[in-house]
């Protein structure tokens, strides 16, 4: 199995570089149609950041004042697809003044020269979709002050890219890779002259694409929320392109938009941010908004599950639980095994957290964030409620799926005296320990008060045989388990009341205290935090409640209640500086 594989990417590998070479002797384009619009937006400070020479992709920096960088070492292949992606370009148009110009201009063409003819890396059909979207969004930034020799090796770049896309799109994986492929193609399509041909094709395959993978319920199958609004922009970006061609959008496309809305109105926090689960991050600043805007569909969010996540709110505090089986097969290569975990927001400040998705810090960091024990839940006896298997390979890269998950995962929510309960339970230690884990959380109607309670519990008698056999192997000393609260790193914790409770400090201004019903130890430990766009893990805390479960049934109880709110008179406009960013 693993020789086929290996042999079909391979062969993967080989028409790629095969059609990109022979998309080079195809008939360039020569101009737009329009001009085009720029829709994809960067962060101001990465930008200034990449002007002055730090430069920072896939967790590597590198500091290289004045570098071409295409002329750099490569640290490992999360570089590559990163640069070959010209998300740099967003970044570098945000500050939009003439040194920007010039890198961006100096890196464009410093690409055709080295790849353009459909030689070396870069050439898979995903990363192709990212430069066509990019170079056309900010054709009118990097074009200004060039000659006719360049803008020529510039059309005849996108030309070739068109070319190349229109014959190897179906090479991308299902999914995210797929969309950007495809909204490259039809974006090239609309825009460049004497590449109308290709307009058709790539629109009755986007729209296939939809009907494929985003669900009825506005879903798609990784469960990642920052990766479904990134669909989600590129099809409201699809529909923007085509409208202003006079182009219909095929009703499937707009069908999936109407459905993705109210699902990522669902899975954003108070603060705006998305939740933090099964790979992603809380995204872009501005980018949901944004996309949100731009679909104009009013939807408010749906009831009950939003992807398999459950959402309470309630005056400005959001809590959001991860109340699903985790994904499977190819779509859990970066899925985590986070399984009745949640995150909890108070206005503008998130509290209780998951570590996030350490892809960008190197395999270490991505294994660890997958894990049960990154989440705040609780594990098992060092167990995580889903297991990783076995490396396999998926676009271009060996990826682990997760195996012995979760299957049966009961959810209900419902209106309890005074706010909202949410009750879920999972059976992903039940095949190893013959264990069920439920979880009660309710949400005061005041938003100041979350109660929560964890049970470890045997539901048969096949269930009680295999508890005793684990009970006999640890000599009936009981199984070890812990359940964890990450905080965001801006929180400041403290053990307080002679160690009985943690009083946790927002920068805001607030107060929230954690308590424990007595029988478990209750502790506050280091943790990190990975978030995209870091040098390196954020230093964090964690509370910890920690145990064993010596009977049948284990009950575990908990508060997380707000002491001290912000000052009425005072709004929450403390700025969030980035220390370890350079400078």
């Amino acid at each position: 199995m693993a020789r086929t594989a290996g042999w079909s990417a391979a062969t993967t590998r080989f028409l790629n570089r095969f059609h990109a070479r022979l998309a080079a002797r195809g008939r360039p384009a020569t101009a737009f149609v329009s001009s085009p619009e720029p829709r994809s937006t960067g962060r101001f400070a990465r930008g200034r950041q990449l002007c002055a020479g730090n430069l920072m992709f896939a967790g590597h920096f590198v500091e290289a004042r004045g570098a071409m960088i295409w002329d750099l070492a490569t640290p490992d292949a999360a570089w590559d697809e990163e640069i070959h992606s010209f998300r740099w370009l967003d970044d570098l148009a945000a500050v939009g003044d003439m040194r920007a110009r010039a890198v961006a201009q100096a890196w464009l063409w410093g690409w055709i020269d080295r790849y353009g003819n459909g030689r070396g890396d870069g050439w898979l059909p995903e990363a192709a979709g990212q430069r066509l979207i990019r170079s056309i969004h900010h054709a009118l930034f990097v074009l200004r002050g060039t000659d006719a020799d360049r803008s020529a090796r510039f059309y005849r770049a996108l030309a070739r890219q068109t070319v190349f896309l229109s014959r190897r799109w179906k090479a991308s994986p299902p999914g995210l890779p797929r969309f950007e492929a495809l909204t490259g193609l039809l974006y090239a399509g609309l825009a460049l002259e004497g590449m109308a041909g290709h307009v058709d094709p790539a629109r009755r395959a986007l729209a296939a694409e939809c009907a494929a993978q985003v669900d009825a319920q506005g879903g798609i199958p990784t469960r990642n929320p920052e990766e479904l609004l990134e669909v989600f922009t590129l099809l409201t970006w699809a529909q923007a392109a085509l409208e202003a061609a006079a182009h219909a959008p095929d009703p499937a496309l707009t069908d999936a938009i109407v459905r993705i809305a109210p699902t990522l109105r669902a899975l954003r926090h108070a603060d705006g941010g998305l939740a933090r689960f099964q790979g992603g991050g809380r995204g872009i600043d501005g980018r949901l908004d944004q996309a949100l805007i731009a679909s104009g569909v009013r939807r408010k969010p749906r009831e009950g599950l939003a992807m398999g996540y459950a959402r309470l709110a309630f005056a400005r505090t959001s809590v959001i639980v991860d109340a699903a089986p985790p994904p499977h097969g190819p779509a859990s290569a970066d899925a985590h095994a986070s399984t009745l975990a949640f995150e909890l927001t108070s206005g503008r400040r998130p509290l209780i957290v998951s570590c996030g998705s350490g892809a960008v810090f190197g395999e270490d960091w991505r294994r660890a964030g997958r894990a049960t024990p990154s989440h705040s839940t609780l594990c098992l006896d060092g167990y995580s409620s889903a297991r990783l298997g076995a490396l396999k390979p998926i676009g271009g890269a060996e990826r682990e799926y997760l195996e012995d998950a979760p299957e049966d995962v009961p959810v209900q929510i419902t209106s309890a005296a005074g706010g909202l309960r949410f009750e879920g339970g999972h059976d992903g230690y039940r095949g190893t320990h013959g264990l069920t884990h439920a979880r009660v959380l309710d949400l005061a109607q005041d938003g100041r008060m979350l109660s929560g309670e964890d049970l470890l519990m045997t539901l048969n008698d096949l269930d009680v045989r295999l508890f005793d056999r684990r009970m006999d192997a640890a000599t009936l000393g009981g199984l070890p388990w812990q359940v964890r609260f990450h905080l965001h790193p801006d929180v400041d914790a403290a053990l307080d009341m002679g160690g009985n409770a943690v009083s946790m400090a927002l920068r805001s201004g607030e107060i929230w205290v954690f308590r424990a019903e007595s029988g478990a130890k209750l502790t506050l430990e280091p943790s990190v935090y990975l978030e995209k766009g870091r040098i390196r893990p954020r230093a964090a805390k964690q509370v910890v409640l920690s145990g064993r479960a010596m009977e049948y049934a284990t009950r575990i109880r908990w508060t997380l209640a707000k002491a001290r709110d912000t000052a009425i008179a005072v709004r929450d406009l403390v700025e969030d500086v980035a220390e370890d960013e350079p400078s």
